[in-house]
């Protein structure tokens, strides 16, 4: 079987539980978004699957075989994180020689590819790029490693609205050559809404939910209008939030919905993937 599976992970440091349990599975051929809010966990999970930290309890297998020490089974992930670890007199064209040199697997071609798309000059050194231009290039690296699975950790850091439109756009482009597995963490969670297939939220350590995003989304629902007329819609359909503005209440659902029977005065919408965040993950 081909996947990184997780089994009753935890993970703790000092009194503060990280990974409580947690249980999941990544397969190839998806892009999946990691989702929570800060502190939640997530990257504790990156660095538990990439052998970067142990797990206190549970097991973590890619294609079957454990994480722990295990050289073969870390060759086929790939993690970007936020740290550039090249050195800082490196230029980026002799960075992409030594990638190719540590991925059997590693492109070329396509790294000068994306460099190229993202106008970045590969004749500059590492300590010259800027917070922006550092995310680019190692989004060229991620992106043409060849590894089965590959996980982007806030992967549009410091990339103004046009370069993170471009990414989005070249992600699903390399996708479609290389149907990976792509395991996305990210704030800007509308803007991958459409990237995203399949979702896991995490929440204080714990996976609050695992859905695919067309299933979710079409089970949120917001319902607007006089406060009296709300709360007894409610009554029969209960709300994961609410939100009051003087005489008027929204209340936010997840879950079935007979629209057929809906009381006069009430306006009906679809919350957005990062609505449905906001309000499941809220203390």
């Amino acid at each position: 079987m081909r996947n990184i599976e997780l089994k009753n992970v935890s993970k703790a440091f000092g009194s503060v539980q990280a990974a409580q349990d947690v249980s999941l599975t990544f397969e190839p051929g998806k892009i999946y978004g990691l989702l929570g809010r800060n502190g939640a966990g997530k990257s504790t999970l990156l660095n538990m699957m990439t052998g970067r930290v142990f797990p206190d309890g549970g097991t973590i297998t890619v294609d079957g075989e454990s994480v722990i020490e295990n050289d073969r089974a870390m060759g086929k992930i790939y993690l970007m994180g936020e740290s550039c670890y090249y050195p800082d007199g490196m230029r980026l064209k002799e960075a992409f020689r030594w990638a190719a040199k540590f991925y059997p697997n590693f492109d070329t071609e396509n790294a000068n590819y994306l460099a190229e798309q993202f106008d970045l000059n590969l004749k500059k050194k590492v300590k010259e790029l800027s917070t922006g231009m550092s995310t680019m290039f190692r989004l060229c690296i991620a992106l043409s490693t060849g590894a089965p699975y590959i996980f982007l950790d806030e992967p549009v850091l410091g990339l103004d609205a046009v370069h993170r439109d471009l990414f989005y756009k070249l992600l699903v482009e390399q996708f479609e050559r290389h149907p990976v597995c792509y395991v996305i963490s990210t704030h800007l969670i509308e803007e991958v809404a459409g990237l995203i297939e399949d979702i896991y939220i995490i929440r204080q350590g714990k996976i609050l939910l695992h859905e695919s995003t067309e299933r979710l989304l079409a089970r949120g629902y917001t319902v607007t209008g006089p406060t009296a007329a709300v709360d007894t819609f409610v009554e029969n359909h209960p709300s994961i939030g609410e939100d009051q503005l003087g005489g008027l209440k929204s209340a936010y659902i997840l879950g079935s919905l007979d629209t057929s029977h809906m009381p006069d005065g009430l306006e009906l919408s679809k919350l957005n993937l990062q609505q449905l965040f906001v309000q499941l993950t809220k203390e």
